[in-house]
């Protein structure tokens, strides 16, 4: 009997062991690890945000956080086409990456303190620096925010966009009157049927919104600007094996840009070149690529497929789009031309 309960025993903590190694295991893997084995991306985006993330009538996806996925997939596969974009509403976006159903959150998504620390993500790099703001109908004769007293306000719940709102109005004593949505696409349609005085987003937002309005030049973003939006990149907690392999890849947009180098001539230059910065940035020196756990020319897939920073900033959101955001003199230029953008050092 005694030998019979000391086997049962020895039977229950082995079966105990092998369930904590294989949880432990599975614990330490790698959402790189994850991705490879799946062959594929999945990149967690919003509904639509012009600029950022839309998609057209046959299902294909455009846009700034679009083309951040694209990147990464470009950097791991070697084919920026191998993501798959999930679209969720804010509500789900921390436990789509929580949860695993996502490996990438990029839409449009604030970096703030709160979100950083207790929504079991980590945020990585601010893509895009914006700042919120308002937007009225011209023949309202509003000239500031300052105006807009006793005025009902069409906002996103949820968003920090809400709680910048509510922080705005206390300290001028408005009366502002939120009216909430769940999905932007209805704030907007509310705003423009006249059902709100006015609306309240990142600027890049209303610029966005007005882009689509069926007369835009019946509506105009007032000049304040009331928060400061780090619109930012983020993956799930203590994954650094794959914060690595996506922070490095945003870095490859800007060393790029800083280097002259484009999807257009990253050939050429990747023949001629004698310059050792550009040889270990393209792969053809140096081993960098082994600390991310890519291969040798992960960067040149990334620019050779997607292009640099300036190529996703122009082809989304520069002059030539319905945006026509100006990059020149914001803090989205490059360090050089007195922007907050530059890549760490590849070496």
């Amino acid at each position: 009997m005694k030998r019979t309960t000391r086997m049962l025993l020895i039977a229950v903590v082995t079966i105990c062991g092998l369930l904590f190694l294989q949880i432990q295991n599975s614990a330490a893997e790698s959402t790189l690890d994850t991705v490879k084995k799946r062959g594929y991306l999945n990149c967690i985006i919003g509904n639509s945000f012009s600029g950022f993330y839309t998609v057209d009538k046959n299902g294909k996806w455009s846009g700034f956080d679009i083309d951040i996925g694209r990147s990464v997939a470009a950097a791991v596969f070697g084919d920026k086409d191998k993501v798959k974009f999930k679209s969720v509403q804010w509500a789900q976006s921390f436990t789509s990456i929580k949860s695993g159903a996502g490996d990438l959150l990029s839409k449009g998504m604030t970096w703030t303190l709160s979100r950083d620390t207790s929504q079991g993500l980590d945020f990585l790099d601010t893509y895009f620096y914006d700042g919120q703001g308002f937007m009225v109908r011209k023949d309202l004769g509003i000239k500031s925010a300052l105006e807009l007293k006793g005025a009902t306000v069409c906002v996103l719940t949820g968003t920090s966009s809400e709680l910048n709102l509510t922080d705005f109005n206390r300290i001028n004593n408005l009366g502002l009157k939120p009216v909430v949505f769940d999905d932007a696409a209805v704030r907007n349609a509310a705003f423009f049927n006249n059902n709100c005085d006015c609306i309240t987003n990142d600027r890049s937002g209303l610029a966005a919104a007005r882009s689509a309005a069926d007369n835009p030049k019946d509506y105009v973003v007032l000049p304040e600007t009331i928060s400061k939006e780090a619109l930012s990149f983020a993956v799930r907690q203590n994954d650094s094996a794959w914060a690595n392999v996506v922070k490095w890849t945003f870095a490859a947009l800007l060393e790029a840009e800083e280097l002259g180098i484009t999807s257009k001539n990253i050939d050429e230059i990747r023949k001629t070149t004698k310059n050792p910065i550009i040889k270990r940035f393209l792969g053809l020196e140096g081993d960098l690529h082994k600390g991310l756990g890519l291969k040798p020319d992960w960067a040149y897939q990334v620019i050779k497929q997607v292009g640099n920073y300036a190529e996703v900033y122009d082809r989304n959101l520069g002059l030539n789009t319905p945006l026509a955001l100006d990059r020149k003199g914001t803090l989205n230029e490059l360090w050089t031309r007195g922007g907050l953008l530059y890549s760490k050092s590849f070496r």
